[in-house]
């Protein structure tokens, strides 16, 4: 459904419809169809009005969606009669979706499997004022309206309708010259599915989109992987950064500047530990830019990653390397130096391996290994304190112990889980 003008949206909307406006580098209405896609939706039917028919075509056909575009040259006759020009396309169960609304995916995967309205007994996320409201009973919709005193949830805007639907709608059409989706709900009585506490938006005004922005920035943060550093400090720092960010660069951009970041930490920490150490923190930090950047634009790809992950091993070497030059050590020093070096590398092989072999993320499969210090994150920070304070010396010599001591416990955690 995206025939609306969005008035309220105010100059976004002016040449933009609601669902073409981006939140977070993706189209509002992009987010929505592509995890139907993702869950088996395989073709779209959108209305839209004549003045927004060139963009809509334009959009769909970019991102390779199987579509029809029906064009509604009479919106002011209500969503409902928008709804009835999608009769003659749909013969069979269907979802229905307004195209100004944002649904994160655990809520739309959680909806298909619904009946009728899904409903939001929480609306964490939403203006309360502002939502629809609905009264249930019986386990379906008794009344529904913005301006209920009383009722038992929210409309989330999200449908799971058979095809008999249409002929309540055509019995309305006759009688009204305008007809709102309310309407439709309220005669049909439709059944109420519940779908409680997960992120949806309806966008109508500039200040929902800065909203909708905080939650998917947030909501990209690594599920899992993340070491104590990460957890407690530099996501608190990174996602400030990504929400800045985030309409205006790619995240190979902070792929890159985070690269180039680490390695002015090296050149740096050659001549000054204390400003190598500061710099290479900073690289530790915007290092997760740009996967939450990727994740909260939905452009993540596997060579995003794969590539990530080979600049960082780079990074932490001639870091570490430079540090060690500093202090020109002698035989016994450079052999803890390579034990450093070795056990960092180890670290990340030993659990990039796992994925390799078993092809499954090691911290899903073994969740023991979240509590488990050593971590990129972990061993950056140490370094930074280490260099402030000018221990450069004890550097080596934790990490030599910390990294392979992890490795190992490593291997006995996928050893023991595995036989189990």
């Amino acid at each position: 459904m995206a025939a609306g003008l969005g008035t309220r949206m105010g100059e976004l909307s002016s040449e933009t419809p609601k669902g073409l406006i981006k939140v977070v580098g993706r189209e509002i209405l992009y987010r929505t169809m592509k995890i139907l896609e993702n869950q088996g939706i395989d073709e779209f039917v959108v209305i839209t009005n004549p003045l927004y028919k060139e963009k809509f075509e334009e959009f769909l056909k970019k991102n390779n969606f199987r579509y029809r575009l029906v064009i509604n040259n009479f919106p002011e006759k209500g969503n409902g009669y928008s709804l009835y020009l999608a009769r003659p396309y749909i013969s069979e169960k269907f979802v229905l979706v307004m195209s100004d609304h944002i649904y994160e995916e655990a809520f739309i995967r959680k909806a298909l499997k619904g009946k009728g309205l899904v409903v939001d007994k929480e609306g964490k996320f939403t203006n309360m004022e502002e939502a629809t409201k609905v009264k249930i009973e019986n386990g379906r919709v008794a009344e529904i309206g913005k301006t209920l005193k009383e009722y038992d949830a929210l409309d989330t805007g999200f449908f799971v309708l058979e095809a008999g639907i249409f002929e309540v709608i055509k019995k309305l059409i006759q009688e009204k010259d305008s007809l709102e989706l309310s309407e439709i709900v309220k005669e049909a009585q439709l059944e109420v599915s519940e779908v409680s506490g997960l992120f949806w938006m309806d966008i109508d005004t500039p200040e929902d989109i800065k909203k909708a922005k905080k939650f998917l920035i947030k909501n990209a943060v690594k599920g899992s992987g993340d070491g104590v550093v990460s957890r407690y400090l530099n996501r608190k720092i990174s996602t400030k950064i990504s929400e800045i960010l985030v309409d205006y660069v790619e995240p190979i951009h902070m792929t890159l500047l985070s690269f180039a970041v680490g390695i002015v930490a090296a050149f740096a920490a050659f001549f000054s530990p204390f400003v190598g150490g500061l710099l290479y923190q900073l690289n530790s930090i915007l290092d997760g830019v740009d996967g939450e950047i990727a994740r909260a634009a939905m452009k993540t790809s596997k060579f995003g990653g794969y590539f990530d992950s080979i600049l960082d091993r780079y990074v932490d070497f001639f870091v570490l390397l430079a540090l060690a030059l500093h202090l020109n050590p002698d035989v016994w020093g450079w052999a803890v130096i390579s034990l450093a070096l070795f056990g960092s590398a180890m670290v990340s092989y030993s659990t990039e391996r796992y994925k390799g072999e078993y092809f499954v993320d090691i911290y899903k499969a073994v969740p023991q290994m979240r509590y488990l210090f050593g971590k990129r994150d972990e061993r950056a920070l140490i370094t930074m304190i280490l260099c402030l304070i000018g221990k450069i010396e004890w550097i080596f010599i934790i990490l030599a112990v910390v990294t392979h001591v992890r490795v190992l416990v490593t291997v006995h955690l996928v050893r023991k889980s595995r036989n189990s």
